[in-house]
């Protein structure tokens, strides 16, 4: 299997690791099939990500893909952060293996999941914002196509 430098400049020196004590949002999503996990932790004030930081538990892929995903976030509106999608990550990345394809969609779910949990804790539905299982010509679903 071959990785892009990018893809290996995000899983050797990673970006923005670790939790956040004053995260007020958390997101954690999970592949049964392949093990990984990531959690999003976000610190949140007047509607834009001021801080985020990722754990990851899972390949090279995964951790690449939850590196570039808090960077493209970091300091953008709630807002801009759901327009994030697996195929805006596997670009910056310069691409990623076919097989290797769910890690992006972790990393895109992990962000709604995180940005739910923010409009969750301030009363919000976040059903009204967040689509935790958009699949549309901005997404690709990793194997079958299939989302969710």
């Amino acid at each position: 299997m071959i990785y892009t430098d990018e893809v290996m400049k995000h899983f050797a020196e990673p970006q923005n690791v670790g939790e956040l004590d004053d995260a007020n949002a958390v997101g954690e999503v999970g592949n049964a099939k392949c093990g990984d996990i990531m959690k999003i932790f976000l610190r949140v004030e007047d509607n834009v990500i001021q801080d985020v930081r990722f754990k990851t538990f899972g390949c090279g892929a995964a951790i690449a893909t939850s590196s570039v995903a808090t960077q493209m976030i970091k300091g953008k509106t709630l807002e801009e952060a759901l327009a994030l999608s697996n195929k805006t990550v596997v670009q910056k990345l310069g691409g990623l293996p076919p097989a290797k394809l769910h890690c992006s969609v972790l990393a895109e779910q992990a962000v709604k999941a995180a940005v739910a949990d923010y409009y969750t804790r301030q009363g919000i539905d976040p059903a009204l914002f967040v689509n935790m299982n958009e699949c549309d010509e901005h997404h690709c679903c990793g194997e079958g196509g299939n989302c969710g």
